[in-house]
């Protein structure tokens, strides 16, 4: 049986690897478009903390200036020397403002890039790939590693250069100050670099945990809100708030766990400083006594002290973000790296002036398929089956025959094991999946609105049709009175999945927006078994004036809606077991048509 693919959420946590750093560093290629804007940056991030460093130097000058009137370098008071930190200070504002701005700036432009990269790649997924998925899931893991990603590009890796520029300049200028003072502070670095390994690792764990429980919890959010409807009917919203509880329960204990080791690990960091700060001072006043080191050397030494310090105990955080970002990014790798429904994918609109109309001939012959997720149950067994082009045919059966199965291969939705699927006589898989969908429309049993205007969904059909195309499509489906009986007509807005309209008119827009496709195969999928009689009249007359000069191929239960249609294909066990009009078929002595339709209609044959 086919293993299904482990969840996101239970991913193992990222491991720096050199397989995972190349993972990370193939994200830079997003930055290559912006390449001049995140150079210029560079530039002011070094600038910037070039001013930086020469903060203590010139802290230290004020302080001998003061203790001994005029420096020997020409800083001629307290008031000049003063004058050329908050001069340096202004400079190194500007350039930290500049380099921040741009490293934002590249950040924000290389994700929408990347984010762009991996929607379009997510559409282009085949239909298992979400079949092993809850997409709630993946939509919210998909926009957390994307974040993460984000935070590291324009806020951690600046940050990261800028930390290690302070770190090599403050430990050599520390070193020219004095070289015993150097060695005292130095003296803490293992310490912090022993948590930074011990706790950090943990940290990161424990992080990840956090965001996996949050994940988890958001799932809960989404699948609720996406069947809202269903939860009201059965009173499960306690239920469903105990579910979000139970999640966020999780989350919480796991972030406190986060925040503990974080607090621990700050504490070892800032203990670690002050106890070699401590040190430094005293050996520091020592040297003063002793007139081996003066008041402002001992300033600046202090300062640049502060400066390392504060640049190794950043170190820890960042190589657990640097751990965060390379597993976000080989998730989202990953992604990338799926294999896309086969065949050249381009838009109907992109073909439509260079490949021909489909004349609408279907043919299967002798296709077996199984789905990849149930690879142990044959769901089509050399089904073999035609309709002609204009003509309308009809697959009934019990549940689970393998009826919808016919539709999502027609569809290319997933390719036969084994036979061929032909289209006027050339196999599906031989045209381009823009072209071949393009000549084709669904009018579903559960009709799926988007959030938008009742015009813009109709539209959806053909993306860029004018307000006249629109409204003659709703008149032939039936749609146009129910439309302009609102208030805003065809700019009502539907609601989220259309909540705003009935069963009946969330029908008649699927139609007007199939009719606007004007397709040349239509897919009839239950479209009205779930309406009432009246809703089911109008309906089945928009459906009638669709059908015509299309080949159709009709989905249903019930028998009513197709004993007009020319071929009436019986699917069970996968395969065709009976075919022909609605008359011959109920005529058969124990035919599988005749029982099916003895059960709905009685003996009224």
């Amino acid at each position: 049986m086919a293993r299904t693919p482990a969840r996101e959420s239970e991913m193992p946590p990222a491991k720096l690897t050199r397989a995972g750093l190349r993972e990370a560093a193939a994200l830079f290629a997003y930055l290559l478009p912006y390449r001049r804007l995140f150079i210029m940056g560079l530039v002011c991030l070094l600038l910037s903390s070039l001013c930086g460093l020469a903060f203590p130097f010139l802290a230290g000058r004020l302080v001998d200036s003061a203790q001994i009137g005029l420096s020997s370098d020409g800083l001629a008071s307290v008031d000049t020397a003063a004058l050329f930190l908050i001069l340096v200070l202004a400079v190194q504002a500007m350039f930290s403002f500049s380099h921040s701005y741009l490293f934002a700036t590249v950040g924000e432009r290389s994700l929408a890039d990347l984010r762009l990269d991996t929607y379009s790649r997510m559409l282009r997924l085949p239909l298992g790939f979400f079949a092993n998925r809850r997409v709630g899931e993946l939509g919210g893991r998909l926009a957390a590693d994307l974040a993460q990603i984000q935070d590291t590009l324009s806020g951690s890796f600046p940050h990261f250069l800028r930390q290690l520029v302070l770190l090599a300049g403050g430990i050599t200028l520390i070193a020219f100050t004095s070289g015993r003072l150097t060695l005292i502070m130095l003296s803490s670095v293992p310490v912090i670099m022993l948590a930074g390994v011990i706790l950090g690792r943990r940290i990161r764990r424990v992080a990840e945990n956090a965001q996996d429980k949050l994940a988890e919890a958001n799932v809960v959010v989404d699948e609720t809100l996406q069947g809202i409807a269903t939860v009201k009917a059965f009173g499960n919203e306690d239920y469903e708030a105990g579910r979000y509880r139970s999640g966020l329960a999780g989350f919480v204990a796991a972030a406190l766990r986060g925040a503990l080791f974080r607090r621990l690990f700050v504490a070892c960091i800032v203990s670690s400083l002050l106890g070699s700060v401590v040190l430094v001072l005293w050996s520091g006043a020592r040297m003063v006594q002793s007139g081996d080191l003066t008041f402002g050397e001992l300033t600046r030494f202090l300062l640049y002290t502060m400066y390392v310090g504060g640049a190794v105990g950043s170190f820890a955080e960042m190589y657990a973000q640097l751990q965060r970002t390379v597993g976000a990014t080989q998730r989202v790798r990953e992604l990338l790296r799926e294999n896309v429904e086969s065949g050249p994918v381009t838009t109907s609109t992109e073909t439509a002036t260079a490949l021909p109309r489909a004349a609408g001939e279907i043919a299967f012959e002798n296709v077996t398929f199984t789905y990849p997720s149930r690879a142990d149950v044959t769901v089509l067994n050399g089904l073999s089956l035609t309709a002609k082009p204009g003509q309308r045919i009809a697959l009934v059966g019990p549940s689970g025959a393998g009826k919808s199965t016919i539709v999502s291969l027609l569809l290319r939705f997933y390719d036969p094991a084994t036979g061929r699927i032909l289209i006027d006589g050339k196999d599906a898989r031989d045209f381009p999946l823009g072209h071949l969908r393009g000549q084709m429309a669904v009018v579903p049993q559960d009709v799926l609105l988007f959030g938008g205007t009742i015009a813009e969904n109709i539209a959806y059909g053909r993306p860029g049709a004018s307000e006249a195309e629109i409204e003659a499509a709703a008149r032939q489906a039936n749609a146009h009175d129910f439309i302009v009986g609102f208030p805003e007509g065809y700019q009502t807005v539907v609601g989220e999945r259309g909540v705003k309209l009935s069963g009946g008119q969330r029908q008649r827009v699927a139609i007007a927006r199939a009719i606007l496709r004007d397709p040349a195969i239509l897919i009839l999928d239950e479209a009205t078994s779930s309406l009432d009689s009246e809703s089911e009249r109008l309906v089945q007359d928009a459906l009638n004036s669709l059908m015509k000069g299309r080949t159709s191929v009709i989905v249903a239960h019930r028998l009513s809606t197709i004993r007009t249609a020319d071929v009436i294909y019986v699917i069970q066990d996968g395969k065709v077991a009976e075919a022909g009009t609605h008359e011959e078929l109920a005529s058969r002595p124990a035919g599988v048509y005749r029982t099916l339709s003895e059960l709905q209609f009685g003996h009224r044959q």
